[in-house]
């Protein structure tokens, strides 16, 4: 999956929108949370996502796709992973991936900050 069609996707989610919090890193957003990383690994093109709601959960992504996930760095004890695009990942798994990790983030909202759609 090319990094232009995660973004496209990542911004369908009803109240997603981009943001460019820190120099060089865009990361899409529902309500005032983070659901996507959108960046590179050694330009290589990746998404940061949370993966499960603890570290155990989310380690399963590194047992299962050890050269394309890897936990991410700063949040990663939160059960957030790093996950190659253009690697042995498929679209549909990583689109799965990107579909849970915003409902995760949506569950923890405030109800005034939930999207309506």
């Amino acid at each position: 999956m090319e990094r232009a069609e995660m973004l496209a996707y990542c911004l369908d989610k009803p109240g997603a929108w981009l943001d460019q919090p820190w120099e060089g890193d865009e990361v899409v957003k529902v309500g005032s949370r983070i659901f996507a990383f959108l960046g590179s690994d050694g330009g290589k093109p990746t998404v940061g996502i949370k993966c499960g709601p603890t570290r155990e959960v989310a380690d399963e992504w590194l047992h299962r796709h050890p050269g394309d996930a890897s936990v991410m760095a700063y949040i990663g004890r939160s059960g957030w992973n790093t996950l190659r695009l253009d690697g042995g990942i498929d679209d549909e798994e990583l689109t799965e991936a990107v579909d849970s990790s915003y409902d995760m983030v949506v569950a923890k909202l405030p109800k005034r900050e939930r999207p309506t759609a």
